[in-house]
């Protein structure tokens, strides 16, 4: 898999979770959206990153 397909599904991923966290509701769901949010985070940054060619 190719870094950039990485970044992408880490993304993809987190946005699916942080959109179940908001169907869930409550503390949990809120707890759910931020661990959702923070892939998304991640996965941008990672788009960001040089990466090393060998």
């Amino acid at each position: 898999m190719r870094g950039n397909t990485t970044s992408w599904a880490v993304l993809g991923v987190g946005a699916a979770v942080a959109g179940l966290g908001r169907l869930v509701g409550g503390s949990l769901g809120a707890g759910i959206t931020g661990f959702g949010l923070a892939h998304v985070v991640l996965g941008m940054l990672d788009q960001f990153r040089p990466s090393v060619r060998q």
